[in-house]
């Protein structure tokens, strides 16, 4: 029965749109043709009473979304970064989305507090607040532990959010199946994966122990970075509902007067969100995925300080490599070198022609280095490289989604503070350390000693390895050597005889 209501689900959803007055918005924002304006208008007017009305007081597309739930909030906090693809007015409207949304009562959030932390909430906190923000999944409250004195911020998943993103993710399930029967063409996307990625991130953000986690690792990683902090999660009074962190105060990173008011250079501040998130995603290979506006804050001292740890990104070090070797291929103008990295790391099928997809790479990059510095965008890099990517083959790269997402997220917010911004020369010097520190030669070193550690881990094993062996060569009517252990004999003699290579290397490194 799932099928006939997801069916409804997105009927309701188109419905929803024209009844908000969210379609029209979305067409204008789209420069759509007119007569895609009229067919829209046409097919859409008949459902358009099937459609849920929203709250009135709110924009069309800010009522149509809030009104749809929260994985439709999750796509209209990313338009919000992008004005340079919806326009600032509709960009303003959609920030709304970030923190702002109507909260759920302080009673029902005590009675989550009590529920989860198993005790009675004057005895944990000695004041709890009403909500100070509130966005798609949860809403935050100011309190002060009754033990300590200390101000604290506990965030609390609104109630059934849970239940509702399990229907909205089944919806996205259906129409990616519908999508790809009716468009072949399509399954080379693999729409169904997609979603998929999607539906393990959202579980993510609704696991508060989780985040917790998260946020640990992540302050752990970027204590030494200068300029950016982030709070640390308080375990004894944090659950699978209910989070615990320490109390930060700011400035909100999209508010442009008040950062201007406290003698914030707003064009630093660009350039250190995008290094930061590049050295973070290089780096460490964890980042954070949800780099919005709502999201960040900024100290009266021009730290930025990160909020909101439950899409959290992961890379391993192979896709590292990849990744910042493409990035810098087209820093460089190399569409040579990018061309072999995609052959390389597996991302074009290996009967494609190299040259021909090098040449197409040089048609995506000239044209953006050839715009000034307000036009040149790695979103729109992303876009060209999809569509030529599309024409020899590749299949989309779950693992790299998110991290495409998140730097055109990131991209939204460095060009509020800072219009003028360009994203090559920031990228350019981030991109060039890790090169030096992960594909030079002192790379290659750490290779092969991480290699021989691992061969290193026979030695226990050695004397009986090279006895079986030494027995297996003198009779070898009466063979007691397996034909299955022969490779682990000889990968334990090659081991054991660079051990020796293999401290001399850690010693040098």
């Amino acid at each position: 029965m799932r099928g006939p209501f997801n069916l409804w689900r997105l009927i309701r959803t188109g419905a929803t749109f024209e009844r908000t007055g969210a379609m029209h918005v979305v067409l204008e924002a789209m420069n759509a043709p007119p007569r895609l304006r009229f067919a829209a208008r046409v097919l859409g007017w008949p459902f358009k009473l099937l459609g849920l009305k929203g709250d009135p007081n709110q924009p069309p597309l800010t009522r149509a979304l809030t009104a749809l739930g929260p994985a439709y909030i999750k796509f209209g906090q990313t338009l919000a970064t992008r004005p340079d693809v919806v326009g600032q007015e509709l960009a303003d409207q959609l920030r709304y989305l970030q923190d702002k949304l109507p909260p759920f009562s302080r009673a029902e959030a005590m009675q989550m507090i009590a529920q989860e932390l198993e005790a009675p909430v004057d005895e944990i906190f000695s004041e709890v607040s009403e909500p100070v923000a509130a966005a798609s999944i949860a809403q935050v409250h100011s309190a002060i532990r009754a033990d300590t004195g200390v101000r604290v911020a506990v965030k609390v998943l609104r109630p059934n959010v849970e239940r509702a993103f399990r229907t909205d993710v089944d919806a996205f399930y259906f129409a990616a199946r519908v999508i790809e029967f009716l468009l072949p063409s399509t399954r080379r996307l693999r729409p169904l994966d997609v979603i998929r990625h999607f539906e393990s991130v959202v579980e993510g953000e609704l696991d508060l122990r989780l985040e917790a986690a998260s946020a640990a690792e992540f302050a752990a990683n970027t204590e030494n970075d200068e300029g950016f902090s982030v709070p640390r999660p308080i375990w004894n009074l944090s659950s699978r509902r209910v989070m615990t962190l320490s109390w930060v105060e700011g400035m909100a990173m999209g508010d442009n007067a008040a950062l201007d008011a406290a003698g914030i250079d707003r064009n630093e501040l660009g350039v250190r969100v995008l290094t930061l998130f590049l050295r973070h995603a290089l780096r460490d290979g964890f980042f954070h995925g949800d780099m919005h506006q709502g999201n960040l804050k900024v100290s009266p001292t021009g730290e930025i300080i990160a909020l909101d740890f439950g899409i959290m990104g992961r890379i391993d070090s192979f896709t590292r490599r990849a990744y910042a070797e493409i990035l810098f291929g087209f820093i460089r103008k190399d569409y040579r070198r990018v061309a072999e990295v995609h052959f390389e790391a597996g991302y074009v099928p290996p009967d494609r022609d190299i040259d021909e997809f090098a040449r197409a790479l040089r048609s995506v990059g000239e044209p953006i280095f050839g715009m000034d510095a307000r036009h040149i965008s790695m979103a729109r890099l992303l876009a060209y490289l999809f569509e030529v990517t599309e024409r020899f083959g590749m299949e989309t790269r779950t693992e790299l989604i998110l991290l495409q997402r998140t730097m055109v997220v990131v991209e939204g917010v460095a060009r509020s503070l800072n219009p003028e911004i360009n994203m090559w020369h920031v990228a350019k010097p981030v991109v060039e350390e890790y090169i030096r520190e992960s594909i030079g030669p002192k790379a290659l070193a750490g290779d092969l000693l991480a290699t021989l550690r691992i061969l290193a881990r026979f030695g226990p094993h050695m004397p009986r390895l090279v006895e079986d062996a030494l027995i297996a060569q003198a009779h070898p009517q009466q063979r007691v050597v397996a034909p299955d252990r022969n490779r682990p004999v000889i990968w334990g003699l090659v081991g054991g005889g660079l051990v020796g290579l293999g401290v001399v290397l850690g010693a040098i490194l």
